[in-house]
């Protein structure tokens, strides 16, 4: 059967067996979520499925009345977006950030094969929206980097200013307020996941990529052992 929109996806222990061979990596910015997640796909000839590919095309699915704050964004400016408002402000209404979208990555998830597993990766994936879908709680893990490790992250991606925020009028600012506002994302998950007791992994400097992806790794195969 394949969703469409008019499916009801409402179900949790529905989805819960739909989904059982999905897994999923969130965390915040910086704390490479993207790079496991690759990694992991190409050993074991898992499907990749990351978000960050998708937003555009959810942005178009989405409704006004289905996703408000993603409207309202789309009609800022660079600056009204990243400039003139505070990181407190930017966290609190970033579209993405309240959930706004995730059944869309839901409807997605359903319509790919069972075989192979599925691995699912971005910021996008909050704790409270993906735990009532997880047949166990070691489907999924949360990346949560340190302020150093992000810094570290960003520096070895491109020059300040570069991207995006070279487009508003101060891109020195609007750095900073990201960089803020993803540190206030980051803390966020990171209370969230304790009060879920779902699996965090803790992304420090002195962690190299093979030891991140064998944590992770460990963590999926031995629930599917």
């Amino acid at each position: 059967m394949q969703p469409g929109r008019d499916e009801d996806l409402t179900d949790p222990a529905d989805l819960r067996a739909r989904l059982r061979h999905v897994y999923w990596i969130g965390g915040g910015s910086g704390g490479g979520k993207s790079t496991i997640a690759r990694r992991l796909a190409d050993h074991h000839g898992w499907h990749l499925y990351a978000t960050d590919d998708v937003m555009a095309d959810h942005a178009r699915r989405a409704t006004p009345q289905e996703a408000p704050f993603l409207h309202e964004f789309v009609a800022m400016d660079m600056d009204e977006r990243w400039v003139n408002r505070s990181p407190a402000t930017m966290l609190e209404t970033f579209h993405w950030f309240r959930g706004e979208g995730f059944g869309l990555i839901v409807e997605d998830l359903l319509r790919l094969p069972r075989e192979p597993c599925v691995i699912v990766e971005g910021f996008r994936l909050l704790p409270h929206l993906v735990k009532p879908l997880l047949a166990a709680p070691e489907h999924a893990v949360w990346l949560l980097p340190t302020p150093g490790f992000r810094q570290a992250a960003f520096r070895s991606r491109a020059v300040p200013g570069e991207g995006f925020l070279r487009n508003t009028s101060d891109p020195a600012k609007a750095g900073r307020n990201l960089a803020e506002r993803d540190q206030m994302f980051t803390r966020r998950l990171q209370e969230e996941t304790e009060r879920l007791q779902l699996p965090t992994i803790q992304v420090e400097i002195a962690m190299t990529e093979d030891d991140l992806a064998e944590r992770v790794t460990t963590l999926f195969l031995d629930r599917m052992a």
